[in-house]
């Protein structure tokens, strides 16, 4: 069953039956208060005729005072201001005999109230007198020695008749609004459901052809759900970031696999064609054969660092399975440094290394080696001359590595983009340098496998500065070996 359906027959239910219970309470309070009526009316005839007896054989009255109250009522003709169509009156012996009773019950006799004594001198029950349904109140009243049982009825007819019109209404209004809610119900799924059902269409028009065609192609920034205020609109913004960053995850990738190939189709192409130099002449010619095993070793070099530095880049990108100990971060740059000694040293180029405590990070050595000595090695390619700045400090937060080279440095629109896969900047990131193109790109994913960020910008002597910073242990080393 749909969402639509599910909603629109739930909040029916739900308010079909609160609407039933409210109609059965309704109908049960009309019913007790017609009740409540037909018993005060009832009782105040009773009242008067005690009253009235009791007024008629006092002393003082104009009636037979010799007689009590209950021998009064003994005479039918007493009983006759109560003879009408909504009332009736009996009175009986106290033995339950009837001895007087108003004109209007004519054969019918209301039979004795055996729950009536002199302790429980008045009750109240439903009779049905001559197939009609009556209301009968029984009194025992006692005078001295004389007692008399008096039951004054009247018809319910009326009464059952108005709860049957009352009860019939309530029905109809119940029934009208029972189809009122249904409707209302499922135009409020439909409208509902609507907006979601409207984002699952836009969802599957975009594909991943469509999200790779740039960063907002694939977004719902065009959707109307998206301007909402409420969940629909929270939702669609959702879906609208989410599908964002897919559209720029697939960018990155189809580029990357771009990149990759381009850069790979280098170097095969120059190690066939100096496999073929060396079936044709490589046996006639010792120096084709020389030169051709040293270009194909030189690219197979470089093919062979290219694709490690994918898979280091994989497994930065994992991070998960990279095992993690409390380490020396200026130990290790001072290690890397002087192993980069001698690579500086065949350029002319001296490394200054300096550092300011000796902070403690949290990470794996053996990328955090990889890291610098991307860096060291990237300033080395483009300095031609002079020092190479390699500082370690941190702050209260975080420990941080600068590299900083004396090369032409890095115009500021394209300092964004240096840190991206097989990016070589125009003119000073040319591809007369040397290098796979990954350098750095392993630089910024090393320093996000372990919390931390990387950044370049203009170093005051014009070169470029490295910076990363990584979270800063509590745990410091007190010595560089």
């Amino acid at each position: 069953m749909s969402l639509k359906w599910r909603i629109a027959i739930g909040y029916s239910l739900l308010l079909i039956i609160a609407m039933t219970a409210m109609s059965g309470i309704i109908v049960w309070r009309f019913q007790q208060i017609l009740y409540d009526q037909a018993v005060t009316s009832v009782n105040a005839t009773m009242r008067a005729i005690v009253q009235f007896a009791e007024q008629s054989t006092t002393p003082f009255s104009l009636e037979d005072s010799s007689l009590g109250a209950p021998q009064f009522l003994f005479n039918s003709s007493n009983l006759a201001t109560w003879n009408s169509s909504n009332s009736f009156v009996q009175v009986d012996s106290r033995e339950g005999y009837p001895l007087a009773k108003t004109a209007n019950l004519g054969a019918t006799r209301i039979p004795p109230n055996p729950k009536l004594s002199a302790t429980r001198d008045v009750a109240f029950r439903n009779l049905s007198l001559g197939n009609r349904p009556f209301l009968v109140e029984d009194r025992y009243l006692q005078e001295g020695s004389n007692a008399a049982i008096i039951h004054v009825a009247e018809p319910l007819d009326a009464l059952q008749r108005t709860f049957a019109r009352a009860r019939e209404a309530i029905g109809i209004v119940l029934a009208a609004a029972v189809v009122a809610v249904v409707i209302f119900s499922i135009v409020l799924a439909s409208q509902a459901t609507t907006p979601i059902n409207e984002l699952s269409r836009e969802m599957r028009e975009v594909s991943s052809d469509r999200l790779a065609l740039s960063a907002g192609a694939g977004s719902l920034d065009g959707s109307p759900w998206r301007r909402r205020g409420d969940e629909v609109g929270r939702l669609a913004q959702s879906f609208s970031d989410l599908l964002g960053r897919l559209g720029e995850a697939f960018a990155r990738e189809r580029q990357f696999i771009s990149d990759a190939s381009h850069e790979l189709k280098t170097p095969l192409t120059s190690i066939n064609a100096n496999a073929q130099m060396l079936l044709r002449w490589g046996d006639r010619d010792p120096a084709i054969r020389t030169e051709s095993l040293e270009t194909i070793a030189r690219e197979s070099a470089d093919l062979a660092a290219m694709v490690n530095g994918m898979l280091t880049l994989a497994k930065a990108d994992r991070g998960d399975d990279i095992p993690k100990e409390p380490l020396s971060l200026a130990q290790i740059v001072y290690e890397v440094t002087q192993n980069a000694t001698v690579r500086a040293g065949e350029k002319g180029l001296t490394i200054r290394f300096t550092h300011q405590g000796t902070p403690t990070v949290y990470g794996d050595a053996h990328l955090l080696r990889q890291l610098v000595g991307n860096l060291i090695d990237n300033a080395i390619k483009f300095s031609e001359h002079g020092e190479i700045g390699v500082a370690v400090g941190h702050d209260a937060r975080s420990a941080w590595i600068e590299v900083t080279d004396t090369g032409p440095g890095i115009a500021e629109e394209e300092q964004p983009h240096v840190f991206e896969r097989f990016y070589r900047a125009d003119k000073a990131r040319s591809r007369a340098v040397p290098g796979t193109g990954l350098g750095l790109a392993i630089v910024r994913s090393i320093a996000r496998v372990h919390g931390g960020e990387a950044t370049v910008r203009r170093a005051a002597n014009g070169g470029a500065l490295f910076r990363v910073s990584v979270p800063l242990m509590k745990m410091p080393f007190t010595h560089l070996s």
